[in-house]
């Protein structure tokens, strides 16, 4: 829809600006007084361009009379130019008499010869509307600026034309051969004619220029009759065009929900093909029936600027599908379900698994050990490849109140968690912000899904015999009372006392204890209880504990 507003928009200013002409009168009944003062300009108008006529006739008979004189191929070629270009000025000077006296444009009226069928006039003549719509729009401001030209042009010969005139005048007073005589009089009726014609000219484009300046209306009353002419005809169409397209998508849109409720499966989560292929030809069926008919409104209304405008904006929606058609494609074989990525399955976006729940134009991404939904645009998919979903494979390390233990050795309980941010509050209340991929680098380890802890014990060489056999049992049921006694009972799972190594120094057992996850906030607790029970339980059975001793042996002397 935002590409039909553009339409709309691009039409209202196209068509409303060329009434914005702030140097044309378009009010017929500007009073009896404007009337008289077009007039009496019209009527000198006339008298100037009759004065230029009857001076350019003079001079082309001179001219012509020079021609059938002269003997001289060279200045032959040159009388001819000049009758030429003498003919040229004529015949517009004749034009301009019969436009201003009729007040039309006499050009309208002349047979035209048929011209071969070529299309790309054709298509210039469509789009000819428009261009001529948006060149009115500073028609008077450049027909001002090219009579200022003129008169300033004018102004920069005629002194120059009237030196000219002066000199050859001064020339032949002082000559006294006939023959230069003759020459300085023919040279001087020249001069003379295109003084005249130069000062006719510039009082015309005066004429013209003052006409215009006595034309103009205010910035305010001109807005307000070019808003008043424009929402009588071209806002009309506009606004009736938007109408009819509006109630277009409506009645689809009604149309659309008439028919789903009778299509299988359209309701389901994930729709099968033929329901999505169904549902895309609607929305471009749409699409087509809305532009056609802003195409048909401007057709009956007979307003061909507008409908240019429109067929303008088509032309270049196709030619921007010319470049953007594979993407399209890409993307309807997306919505269809049939592309690299599907509903339902598992696709890793930003470093993090995520559930692909819709595909539309706006697609759905739900992940839920994040309890988080996506909302993004269907370009973001179009390199990106899903794949079926394992229903065992955990689709993020932790959940929220969930306890870590980080490669970087911090552990905490994570408060907050996002595909961007992930807090975890650490014992003591010190808080921890990581982004979501650090904190993936770092391989955490979750202690809210039980967890285990290994505490290795050493004990003398002198229990070599009873570190392997008594000495586990005891010490384990030892622990175990410890624990229950402690209150830590209803959180163990497993128990057990093994020997692990004949170390340097010691004979070393190892204590593993199962805990459940709702113990993970006591991990170091536990830790360090585990070995103060290993030291109480030394200190009752009378066991040894070693600490790092250096043997040195003696040799014989």
């Amino acid at each position: 829809m935002h590409r039909i507003l553009t339409l709309f928009l691009l039409c209202f200013f196209i068509s409303f600006c060329p009434y914005l002409s702030f140097g044309e009168a378009s009010d017929k009944g500007g009073g009896e007084q404007a009337e008289f003062g077009e007039t009496d300009a019209s009527m000198e108008m006339l008298l100037s361009i009759v004065e230029l006529e009857t001076n350019l006739k003079q001079r082309l008979s001179v001219k012509k009379r020079e021609l059938s004189q002269s003997s001289s191929d060279t200045e032959k070629n040159k009388l001819k130019l000049e009758l030429d270009e003498l003919g040229k000025q004529l015949n517009e000077t004749e034009t301009g008499f019969e436009r201003i006296a009729t007040g039309i444009d006499v050009e309208l009226f002349k047979n035209r010869k048929p011209q071969p069928f070529d299309w790309q006039n054709e298509v210039v003549s469509l789009v000819e509307p428009a261009i001529k719509e948006i060149k009115r729009l500073t028609v008077k401001t450049r027909k001002k600026a090219g009579l200022k030209e003129d008169v300033s042009r004018y102004d920069t010969l005629l002194p120059h034309a009237v030196s000219a005139v002066d000199n050859i005048s001064k020339v032949l007073a002082d000559s006294s051969d006939k023959r230069v005589k003759k020459e300085l009089k023919s040279l001087l009726l020249e001069w003379k004619g295109l003084k005249e014609q130069i000062e006719s000219k510039r009082k015309i484009a005066g004429i013209q220029l003052a006409q215009m300046e006595g034309s103009r209306k205010s910035l305010m009353e001109t807005i307000r009759e070019s808003t008043r002419i424009f929402f009588r005809t071209k806002g009309l169409f506009i606004f009736i065009a938007l109408v009819v397209s509006f109630a277009v998508v409506f009645l689809l849109g009604r149309t659309h929900g008439f028919f789903i409720r009778f299509v299988p499966g359209y309701q389901k989560k994930h729709r099968p093909f033929q329901v999505k292929a169904f549902d895309l030809v609607f929305r471009v069926m749409t699409l087509v029936l809305t532009l056609f008919s802003i195409v048909l409104v401007f057709y009956l209304a007979e307003d061909w600027v507008l409908l240019s405008i429109t067929v303008i904006f088509l032309i270049g929606i196709v030619w921007a599908l010319k470049y953007t058609l594979p993407k399209l494609w890409a993307q309807s074989r997306l919505m269809l379900n049939i592309g690299s990525v599907r509903e339902g399955e598992r696709l890793i976006y930003h470093g993090i698994p995520w559930l692909v729940s819709e595909i539309n134009f706006f697609s759905s991404l739900e992940n839920p050990a994040l309890n988080l939904t996506l909302r993004i645009p269907i370009e973001e998919l179009l390199d990106k490849v899903s794949r079926p979903i394992d229903t065992d494979e955990p689709w993020f390390p932790c959940k929220r109140n969930d306890w870590v233990i980080l490669g970087d050795g911090i552990r905490g309980k994570v408060i907050s968690l996002s595909h961007e941010m992930v807090e975890l509050v650490q014992r003591g209340g010190a808080h921890k912000y990581y982004q979501t991929g650090g904190f993936l680098a770092l391989s955490p380890l979750n202690l809210s899904m039980d967890f285990r802890l290994k505490v290795v014990f050493g004990l003398g060489y002198d229990l070599q015999k009873e570190a392997v056999t008594t000495i586990p049992a005891t010490m384990e049921s030892f622990i175990g009372e410890k624990i229950q006694e402690e209150g830590y009972g209803g959180g163990l799972l497993n128990l057990k006392i093994e020997f692990q190594s004949a170390g340097a120094s010691s004979l070393d057992l190892v204590v593993i204890a199962d805990f459940k996850g709702e113990m993970a906030p006591l991990y170091n607790r536990l830790n360090r209880a585990i070995q103060r029970w290993c030291v109480d339980a030394c200190n009752r059975y009378g066991w040894d504990i070693p600490f790092p001793q250096l043997t040195i042996h003696q040799g014989a002397s």
